[in-house]
């Protein structure tokens, strides 16, 4: 099932900063389960504590292990838990979480009091404002739109499974958003459900709630309909 495998995904893994993290990995979810054991290795299984932001701003909270590359800015108000890894150029907007387990490439950006846990933003990859990130991998070049939600976790918590072709399979993760292919691009408050997986060069339209497997190089439209009705005059208080 070559929809499931890393490479229909993503092509440019060979330039990601932290490229080593997809080393004998074939699907997505082996990605996500090695990131803790990766983010160790390259630390050295030591404590580390590099920051090499040329810009930091006021109130910021920079705690537990890190390595922040060169030419990152940092804006004010932002939290960083570690262990993390952050690339080069990196921007990190104003009241931005990133919490443990997060791995940045270069040139990436997170925007204002938008959360990223656990998850990998690929070289050049954005997250506008006020999103949620979580246990996810975004591409090269992916856009997040503001208010947008990759839900992490199943209502009743038990293992994302993913169903292509009437065929289901167990992720063995209980915690697992969406997989967002190089360059594709999610409007404004869209929502996708966990598990959700997202083919390259594809473009998801504002408000859109998704889930299972979207191919590449679609775009997919909201169906709206509204129900319009006379509205008495009130006077709000």
């Amino acid at each position: 099932m070559e929809e499931l495998k890393l490479n229909y995904y993503f092509s440019d893994m060979e330039n990601f900063r932290f490229k080593e993290i997809f080393k004998d990995c074939t699907y997505p979810w082996e990605v996500l389960s090695n990131i803790n054991e990766y983010i160790k290795k390259f630390m050295q299984n030591e404590e580390m504590k590099i920051n090499k932001a040329s810009e930091i701003g006021e109130f910021c909270s920079i705690t537990g292990n890190y390595f922040i590359d060169e030419g990152t800015k940092i804006h004010s108000n932002v939290t960083i838990q570690g262990p993390v890894l952050i690339g080069k150029n990196v921007e990190i907007q104003s009241g931005a979480l990133i919490r443990p387990g997060t791995i940045i490439g270069d040139n990436a950006s997170v925007g204002h009091s938008s959360e990223v846990k656990h998850a990998i933003l690929g070289n050049k990859a954005k997250v506008a404002s006020l999103a949620f990130v979580g246990d996810s991998i975004l591409g090269k070049s992916a856009r997040i739109g503001s208010g947008t939600i990759l839900a992490n976790r199943r209502f009743d918590q038990k293992n994302i499974t993913i169903k292509i072709d009437g065929e289901k399979i167990d992720t063995e993760l209980d915690f697992f958003g969406s997989i967002i292919g190089d360059n594709t691009r999610l409007g404004a408050n869209v929502s996708s459900l966990p598990g959700a997986f997202i083919g390259p060069y594809t473009w998801i339209l504002p408000s859109l709630q998704i889930r299972g497997f979207i191919p590449a190089e679609k775009r997919i439209f909201p169906k709206t309909e509204y129900i319009m009705k006379d509205n008495e005059k009130v006077e709000l208080k």
